[in-house]
């Protein structure tokens, strides 16, 4: 059945097809079309950064910018979602056309730019979801705020959201907003870090719970630039790290009619780049801080691979583009 819906969303550009895909699963759910989907196989329950997960595998930021559809993708079996990038103003992210479909490489290619509805509408729409599992919410900073003042959001969104989400994501390695990886870099990264972990404990004080918070990072950090991530998420005590966002390499594309297109590449080409980031990162982690994987997992076996490599949890994202919720399922299947 997936096969026929997907031929017919890939006659579209890939941002027209996304919307469509979210509007149809809405008005699915409306009819209470998606509560005849079969559900994932039983998974043991997992204990992560002190959250339970019925499952472990989540639907990663990006597909839900603005937290609109967190009902309907629950019910396709995802055992956490995240919703974002979310930023402290509206924005409307880059130019069109900013994303690409590598069909025959099983990847995609977007320069979005964290376009968004702004912090505070998204908000209503959490409020307004009917949803009880666990949701992450990820957040970034306006593109026209300089990145020296770039804490500023972060601490905004972070305050915003921390009674509603059951944990935070800070999204500092999007290739899409300008400067944006610089705050990974040592001359931003403690800083930051440090401001987001202190205003961390003073609203679990007044609100009388911790909300953990991870830090999305990059493929494409240098080992030094890993090495201090590292370094910091220990000294802080950070609740887990993200592995990883998308990449601005080209290597797994070399034929691609899009290769040449700028912005942050997706799917079965990140694979390798992602897992070799996370590998890295559980090394000198030493299990200490728990890690998501995320990026290129496109079969079951992607995701049993992450798990055996040190995640505690998998997202998905340009997987289910291609393959559709039974990837859901068959990734339930093989790493419960």
């Amino acid at each position: 059945m997936y096969s026929i819906i997907r031929f017919l969303l890939f006659l579209f550009n890939p941002e027209t097809a996304h919307h469509i895909a979210m509007k149809s699963l809405k008005v699915a759910d409306f009819f209470g079309l998606l509560t005849l989907l079969p559900s994932p196989k039983a998974s043991k329950p997992r204990i992560v950064f002190g959250v339970e997960f019925k499952n472990p595998v989540g639907l990663a930021a990006g597909l839900d910018k603005t937290a609109e559809y967190i009902d309907c993708l629950a019910k396709l079996g995802f055992g956490f979602i995240e919703v974002g990038t979310l930023t402290p103003r509206p924005q409307p992210g880059n130019p069109k056309p900013r994303s690409f479909r590598l069909t025959n490489e099983r990847g995609i290619i977007n320069r979005f730019g964290f376009n968004n509805i702004g912090i505070d509408k998204a908000i209503l729409n959490i409020q307004h979801s009917k949803y009880k599992g666990v949701l992450g919410v990820n957040i970034g900073k306006n593109f026209d705020t300089p990145i020296e003042e770039a804490i500023n959001d972060y601490i905004i969104c972070f305050k915003k959201t921390y009674d509603l989400a059951t944990y935070i994501v800070i999204n500092i390695s999007s290739p899409n907003t300008k400067d944006l990886r610089r705050l990974q870099g040592e001359d931003f990264f403690e800083n930051l870090i440090s401001a987001i972990k202190s205003e961390q404990n003073t609203l679990a004080k007044q609100y009388k719970k911790y909300v953990p918070f991870l830090v999305k990072v990059s493929p494409d950090g240098r080992k030094s630039e890993l090495d201090n991530i590292v370094r910091l998420l220990l000294k802080y005590n950070i609740d887990g790290v993200i592995a990883t966002n998308t990449t601005l390499a080209r290597d797994r594309v070399p034929q691609s009619y899009f290769k040449e297109e700028a912005g942050g590449l997706s799917g079965e080409p990140l694979r390798l780049r992602a897992l070799k980031t996370q590998q890295y990162l559980y090394k000198g982690l030493k299990g200490k801080v728990p890690i998501i994987g995320v990026g290129g997992i496109m079969e079951a076996a992607d995701g049993k691979e992450r798990i055996n490599q040190g995640a505690e949890l998998i997202q998905i994202y340009s997987g289910l583009i291609f393959k559709g919720y039974r990837l859901i399922h068959e990734l339930c299947e093989r790493t419960h």
